[in-house]
This record gives structure tokens, sequence and C-alpha cells, in this order.
């Protein structure tokens, strides 16, 4: 048990083009099912409950009862932008990223294990806004615990 937290990319699937409509019938040829959207897991973390508290005060309006939350390039933007602040100046944790506890949600001190999850956000961030394969993809966070 513990704090479980993704971050997914996901793809409608539309018949209305040809790289869509190609997908698409590749898909019903090995499922036999019309399949309308893919999401692949782009992003995990485990008990960065600090990176939690942001996707929740940031992209779900205070509210965190693990539901799929939509988030936009420019918010990934925005943490990637704060993340990195904080490991330029970590005195800056406690204001821009502080953590935050719950059930099984890890420790709440500014320690290694913190920096350790802001490098792993940053190397995920970097990766998912790079990729130009997730052009036209729509990004979602969820966690579990």
């Amino acid at each position: 048990m513990g704090l479980d937290m993704y971050l997914y990319a996901e793809r409608f699937v539309s018949d209305y083009n040809e790289e869509g409509k190609e997908l698409s019938n590749k898909l019903y040829k090995a499922t036999g099912r019309r399949i309308t959207s893919i999401r692949t897991e782009v992003g995990y973390w485990r008990k960065a409950n600090a990176i939690h508290k942001w996707f929740v005060d940031n992209c779900q309006d205070g509210r965190d009862e693990c539901q799929s939350t939509f988030v936009s390039d420019e918010k990934l933007e925005e943490l990637l932008e704060t993340v990195k602040q904080v490991l330029a100046d970590p005195k800056l944790a406690t204001e821009l990223l502080p953590t935050t506890d719950g059930f099984f949600f890890g420790g709440t001190e500014y320690d290694s294990w913190y920096i350790q999850d802001l490098e792993e956000t940053k190397n995920i961030l970097e990766k998912v806004l790079n990729d130009r394969s997730l052009d036209n993809w729509d990004f979602y966070y969820q966690s579990s615990w």
C-alpha cells in the first residue's frame, strides 16, 4: 500500500483521417473491438507526496479522490519549472513544493528522498514534453493508495 501516482497520455482514435483509420483497423484486427482511444503510462511515482500535492492543488481544484484529471501541457511545463527552481535552491521547497502527509504517503522531510523525487519528476516531464510522438495527445494525472 501507499501513494502510487501515474501520468498518462491519451489519444482519440478516429476513422476520419488516414493515420487514425489505419491504427483503428490494426486495433480492430488485434482485439475484435472498435478502439476509440489509446492510453499509455508516461510517468510513475511512488510516495512523491509533494508532487502529488502540486497536482491536487494546481490541477484538481484541491479535490483528492484518486480521480483521473486532465493536465494541460502548460501545467506540465509549470510543474517542471517549479521543480527546477527548487532543485536550484532547495530553500524554496516549503514555499513552492511543500510535502503533505496522508495514508502511507511517505516521508514529509526535505531530505535526499525528496530531492530524488524532484530529479525523477524533472526527468519524466522533460522526456514527456520533448517527445514529439506525444504531440496531440492529452495528459491525465491519477493517484491511488
